[in-house]
């Protein structure tokens, strides 16, 4: 019988493609994410949608609490939800920085406080954070980006030390460039069109199922190993 996943940012490209993934293994799944229905539409077996920003720390713990009545404890939570909105700092919209500080950072910390104490008590579990290469590397127009997953790599690893003697897994995931909607949220055309040209520059970039696939193979290795950081990007990409 497999245990409880939690997936959030499930709505669309990584969530939904680990989604697909971690159902045909028939782990019975938690999707949590802003809109509804295209999480509904997946049309997946023993799985419960729920729509909730991950801001929101009480509609999110809430969440939890009823597939666990349902499912049992949360073994593996995924913080796949963020935003990428990319701009020149000092011409940026500062709200764009606090929505990337929200999603990125404090809704990965939201999700990691709900679990944490129960996974120590047990002495299992994991909790994948999907971070970017961009939080170990810095490129153009991507500062505020850098630094909401530079603090989600600090906070893995830290997380990590603290969690390491009671035999539960913190896993980071560091896609390079890879098709989602990320890049249509981009405020700014013409930063918007050099992503786009950059892509198509170096050949394509790598699908969301690609991500799910490291994903799958960093859950479904045994609990008494942990992959630490596990970074993905297509072959062509130098940087």
């Amino acid at each position: 019988m497999k245990k409880l996943v939690v997936i959030t940012g499930a709505s669309s490209g990584f969530g939904s493609a680990i989604a697909r993934r971690l159902n045909a293994l028939d782990y019975p799944l938690l999707l949590i994410a802003r809109r509804l229905e295209p999480m509904e539409d997946l049309k997946l077996s023993n799985t419960i949608c729920k729509a909730v920003d991950v801001c929101d720390a009480e509609g999110f713990k809430n969440a939890i609490i009823e597939a666990e009545a349902i499912y049992g404890e949360v073994e593996t939570l995924i913080n796949n939800a963020g935003i990428m909105l990319l701009s020149e700092l000092d011409s940026q919209d500062p709200k764009e920085w606090e929505a990337m500080i929200n999603v990125n950072l404090k809704g990965v910390l939201n999700g990691m406080e709900i679990v944490i104490s129960k996974m120590k008590k047990r002495q299992s579990g994991t909790i994948v954070n999907m971070s970017s290469l961009a939080g170990q590397k810095t490129y153009e127009f991507h500062a505020a980006y850098c630094a909401t997953k530079y603090a989600v790599h600090g906070l893995t690893e830290a997380t990590r030390w603290e969690l390491a003697p009671y035999n539960v897994r913190v896993i980071e995931i560091s896609p390079g460039a890879a098709e989602t909607e990320l890049v249509s949220h981009i405020s700014v055309p013409a930063v918007q069109k050099d992503y786009k040209d950059w892509k198509e520059s170096i050949g394509g970039v790598i699908s969301a199922d690609d991500v799910a696939s490291a994903v799958e193979f960093a859950v479904e290795l045994p609990q008494s190993v942990c992959i630490r950081d596990l970074k993905i990007a297509p072959t062509k990409q130098q940087n």
